[in-house]
Formats: C-alpha cells, sequence, structure tokens
C-alpha cells in the first residue's frame, strides 16, 4: 500500500483469547508492511499471555497514536487500566466494562481523525450486561457512538460477501421484522460500500429469498413476491444492479464462483452457514454504513480454549488486513 493507515486494535475481552491473537498476528511482519497498528488494551493482560503464546513482542505504551513505532517486534499499545484481575475464560462484570472502555476509547480516536479505522477482537454479551450496558453487542454501541441509524453487517472472504436484513432475531421473528424498505435499505447500503470501500466501480448483488426454492412462484410462501421482489425492482430503478430473489440453495454457491459481488441474505443463520464453511478461519465481520471503518474477527471469545495459545489468529489477520484495504479506497 502506497500509504500505511493508522489501525486502532481493541483487546476486546480480556478474559477471552483476544490478548492471544494480537500477539500471534501482530508476531507477523507483513501487517507493519500495510498498515500502522496500535493496540487499545491493558498491558499488564498483554504482558502476561506472553508466556501462554512465547510471544517475544516488546510492549509499547503510547499516550498518542502519532508516538507509535509501527515496527516489527513491537505492540504499541494505549494503556487503558481498570480490568482488575481477570480469571481466563470467565466473564465479569470487570472485564465487561474494560472491554466497552477499549472500544469507547478507539471510536472517540478514529471521530477525531486520529485513527483510520478500528479492528475488533471478540467481546462477550454477557460480560457487556454485567458491567451494565445497553448494548447487546459492537455494532449497537457503534451505531450509537457514530448517531448512525442506517447500518448493515457485512462477512467477508476472499471467495464471498454476505450482508444481513435482519440479524440477532429468533427465527420465528423474521417475517414479522422483515420489510420491503428493510431489504432496500441493506441492497442501499450494500452497493455503497462496495463502491466506496471495497473499490468494486459497479457491483452486482445477488438478493436471496426466504423460503425453499425461492417460494416455488407461491408454492412455498408469498414473501419473495410481496416483499423481497418489490425491493430488488425499487432498486434497480436507482441504478443498483441488484438482481434476484434467487433459491437461497444455489446462490451463494454462484456467488462464491465470482458471479456476484455480495449476497443479500433474510436472516442470521441463511447468510452465516454457507459462509462460514467457506471462511470458517479467515472471515472478516464488518460494518457498513458507519461513519467510520470497522472490522471484526468473525468469532467469539472462545473461553474454552482462553490460556491455551492455540487460538487461530487468522482472522484477526484479515481483519487488520481488510480494515487498511477500506481506510486506503475511502481515502
Amino acid at each position: 500500500m502506497s500509504v500505511r493507515p493508522l489501525i486502532a486494535i481493541t483487546m476486546g475481552d480480556p478474559a477471552g483469547i483476544g490478548p492471544e491473537l494480537i500477539h500471534f498476528a501482530l508476531s507477523d511482519p507483513s501487517i507493519y508492511e500495510i498498515c500502522k497498528p496500535f493496540v487499545v488494551g491493558d498491558a499488564k493482560i498483554l504482558e502476561n499471555v506472553k508466556q501462554v503464546t512465547k510471544s517475544k513482542l516488546k510492549i509499547n505504551i503510547i499516550k498518542n497514536p502519532s508516538d507509535g513505532i509501527f515496527k516489527d517486534g513491537t505492540i504499541d499499545l494505549i494503556n487503558i487500566e481498570g480490568s482488575d484481575i481477570v480469571s481466563p475464560g470467565k466473564p465479569t462484570k470487570s472485564s465487561g466494562k474494560a472491554m466497552i472502555d477499549y472500544i469507547e476509547y478507539s471510536i472517540d480516536l478514529t471521530k477525531k481523525g486520529l485513527s483510520s479505522a478500528i479492528v475488533t477482537c471478540p467481546i462477550n454479551k454477557a460480560a457487556m450486561q454485567l458491567a451494565q450496558s445497553e448494548f447487546h453487542g459492537h455494532t449497537e454501541l457503534l451505531a450509537s457512538r457514530t448517531n448512525t441509524d442506517r447500518f448493515a453487517m457485512m462477512l467477508t472472504g476472499k471467495s464471498l460477501r454476505v450482508v444481513l436484513v435482519t440479524i440477532h432475531i429468533p427465527l420465528t421473528r423474521v417475517t414479522e421484522v422483515l420489510t420491503t424498505e428493510k431489504i432496500i435499505e441493506t441492497i442501499d447500503i450494500t452497493n455503497k460500500s462496495l463502491i466506496e470501500r471495497f473499490g468494486i466501480e459497479n457491483p452486482k448483488i445477488a438478493v436471496a429469498g426466504l423460503n425453499p426454492h425461492a417460494g416455488e412462484d407461491g408454492l412455498f410462501g408469498d414473501e419473495e413476491e410481496r416483499i423481497i421482489a418489490p425491493a430488488v425492482d425499487a432498486v434497480q430503478k436507482n441504478g443498483i444492479d441488484a438482481t434476484g430473489p434467487y433459491p437461497p440453495d444455489t446462490v451463494y454457491f454462484n456467488a462464491s464462483k465470482g458471479d456476484f459481488d455480495a449476497v443479500i441474505a433474510m436472516y442470521h443463520d441463511q447468510g452465516l452457514i454457507p459462509f462460514k464453511m467457506i471462511h470458517f478461519s479467515d472471515g472478516v465481520n464488518t460494518t457498513l454504513g458507519l461513519p467510520i471503518i470497522r472490522t471484526s474477527v468473525d468469532h467469539g471469545t472462545a473461553y474454552d480454549i482462553t490460556g491455551k495459545g492455540i487460538a487461530d489468529h487468522r482472522s484477526l489477520k484479515e481483519a487488520i488486513f481488510m480494515a487498511s484495504i477500506q481506510a486506503n479506497n475511502s481515502k
């Protein structure tokens, strides 16, 4: 890359694998070729996990992102204390407050232009609730702190991009929540993001149906004709190259071959099951529609392997790469 953007990496849940992932990922010299990464987290915890990761990285505490060394062999860290003694693999009120503090500090830096993007390590929703947070996860917190009403979750890898219309709701509520307006909004946000942040001039977007065989002309449900097709027609009139609704059991295969730049999924598992079949270890979660760039690992805190030094850092590495690409495309 011609310019190495400043990338803030939040440490995530200090009781989870986030601190280990940071040591593993920032041990890769290629990271420093594409960006200037710095971590927002707790120095004591990062120092402690060096034993399990066998990391030789030196922790360099800084006050401002511009103070970083940004060289292989060093973790530049803005130290946010307050997580107390964390028991690995166990969410607590303290760990919940700490991971929220890391996120909010990074958001403030990025809103001020002191960071080009945020990469988030995994957090735990139960710990957030223990810390009495009003939010259920990263996305809601980011949207609130940036005053964003229109946003969408994209899961992306080298072979497939999937954007969700509905996210964390029971399957029984999907048909209640699904509207033509919500689908139009999701397609519009996706199209704009593919152009501005992914550098795709004329994105081709596939829209998945809701029912088997995309409803089979109403035989298996009428949501395709009543809700989804009108949304596709509307965005086409606005010049967006979106087509569908396609049968959900084939559209992801075609997209993975390169027929489409992204697939719009109607609900969480409809999009994430095929995505994780292909990109379980290297998938990236990025929030579209925000005024700031945010990418994340596509997995959780993995309490069951915390402290064992076996966490797979590929998703974090790809999230850093993607944040850097989006930052340069957005200049």
